[in-house]
């Protein structure tokens, strides 16, 4: 019994395809297409603000930030990005469900987490690839409004 349990330890490791995890994850190019365009879009609108894209891990791939933007938006962008990429839902949603009382407001007190409209994730074919957020708009709504002119933007290049 010792030499069969010696023999099984010894035995040398074979990588089954279970063994690797495969994903897809959106390029820098493809990031910062998204992020500009969300930024020409509050601008078209009159609206100083600032625009991050965060990959499936919740990592800042792109941030923008408009001249006169305010102090806090860089970081409520890459809040709410990383807020729709970890909750998967436009985070407009996630607010109307605290305030509704469908979801525990201690949620938004998790680090990093921002329970304010203005971040969207961004999927296709299922997949999720990372979020965009948007903030310095005069109302969540219009963050969100051009947050989805970034998406909208690289629709055609991640469909798959």
């Amino acid at each position: 019994m010792i030499v069969a349990a010696v023999l099984a330890l010894g035995a040398p490791a074979v990588a089954g395809d279970d063994a690797l995890v495969i994903y897809k994850s959106l390029s820098p190019e493809t990031a910062l297409e998204a992020a500009q365009a969300a930024l020409k879009k509050c601008r078209d609108n009159g609206f100083q603000i600032a625009v991050a894209v965060v990959d499936r891990f919740g990592q800042p791939q792109v941030m923008l930030r408009d001249r006169y933007a305010g102090l806090p938006a860089p970081d409520t962008a890459v809040s709410k990005a990383y807020t729709a990429l970890s909750f998967r839902a436009a985070t407009s949603d996630l607010s109307k469900s605290i305030k509704s009382g469908q979801m525990d407001p201690g949620l938004a007190r998790l680090p990093h987490v921002a329970m304010l409209a203005g971040g969207l994730m961004i999927e296709a074919g299922g997949t999720l690839l990372g979020g965009i957020g948007v903030s310095g708009a005069p109302g969540g709504d219009k963050d969100e409004e051009c947050a989805k002119a970034g998406l909208d933007a690289i629709r055609d290049k991640i469909d798959f």
